[in-house]
């Protein structure tokens, strides 16, 4: 089956909205899914042509599967702006995905640790056998709880964003999109801590991997993070980077945030992904309430 359209879309995500390598790689592998199915049925559509009917026969197909409405809502999302681009590309007047339901997608909370448990997390990174992956550990952990970043765009920090005087730190996220993200003191110090210890390594990176003309990977790091959640005796599979920064978020409203600087801070594209956390603030008006209204405390009595 012919992928020139495929590939196309691809080099014009790349190009255009500056999609990271694995948006890229998620986005082919969801097309590639549904060419596979095209591929066995009877009346072999090409992709560029199939009809509506084609497409809710697939997702039938996925549900029959046993595939989570979660994916098969982000196929029908990836599908959807596939056929649009044909469309914008003159190739196909219509966009077959345009009338179909999105899959119900049950709401979830984040999962967010205690402040006691960052205390904790933070503590132990000393307790790392190795004294440079508890200064990687530290610095790392005292950044992401302090500013929220995304793993990846932590990993690309650069040495030498980081001084004594920095209170800022300049990030590219999702798309290029450049954001200011304010940083604490002791993440500076962390990080400055970090920097002596390395100052043999000819890097870049503040996170050096095994190549220092590369960054720490993922991988790498969700090595030390585990470890450092030992040492604190907490659930490693509590622990990972994404929950820090839903910890931070969902810190920072607790004690007054206001959810528009939140996510400009997040760099969240739109603020509806950002209420996700307006949980903090529900059951923070709920405490307030049962401690202050004077019928609750009479209810508590009885």
């Amino acid at each position: 089956m012919n992928n020139t359209y495929l590939e196309s879309f691809l080099e014009m995500l790349a190009a255009e909205r500056g999609a990271s390598k694995h948006t890229l790689q998620a986005y082919q592998a969801d097309i590639e899914d549904f060419l596979s199915y095209l591929m066995t049925q009877n009346d072999k559509q090409p992709l560029e042509s199939v009809s509506k009917e084609v497409i809710q026969d697939y997702f039938q197909w996925m549900g029959k599967e046993g595939k989570s409405a979660r994916t098969a809502a982000r196929r029908l999302s990836c599908l959807r702006q596939f056929y649009l681009f044909l469309v914008k590309e003159g190739i196909r007047s219509d966009n077959p995905t345009y009338l179909l339901q999105n899959p119900y997608l049950p709401k979830t909370l984040p999962k967010y640790l205690t402040e006691l448990e960052i205390g904790l997390l933070l503590d132990a990174c000393v307790l790392l056998e190795d004294y440079r992956r508890g200064l990687v550990a530290r610095a790392a952990l005292e950044i992401l709880y302090s500013s929220g970043l995304r793993i990846s765009e932590l990993l690309k920090i650069k040495k030498d964003q980081i001084r004594s005087d920095t209170k800022i730190l300049r990030i590219y996220g999702k798309g290029g999109k450049e954001r200011l993200i304010p940083i604490s003191d002791s993440a500076v110090e962390a990080a400055i801590d970090l920097k002596k210890n390395d100052h043999h390594l000819q890097s870049m990176f503040l996170f050096p991997g095994r190549d220092s003309s590369k960054n720490l990977t993922r991988q790498g790091f969700d090595k030390i993070l585990y470890q450092v959640a030992l040492k604190a005796d907490l659930d490693p599979d509590r622990i990972s980077p994404h929950v820090l920064r839903h910890s931070f978020a969902s810190h920072l409203l607790a004690h007054g945030a206001d959810l528009r600087s939140l996510q400009m801070m997040l760099g969240h594209a739109d603020i509806s992904t950002t209420q996700i956390y307006t949980h903090v603030q529900t059951e923070q008006l709920q405490k307030t309430v049962r401690n202050h209204h004077p019928l609750a405390k009479v209810r508590d009595k009885t």
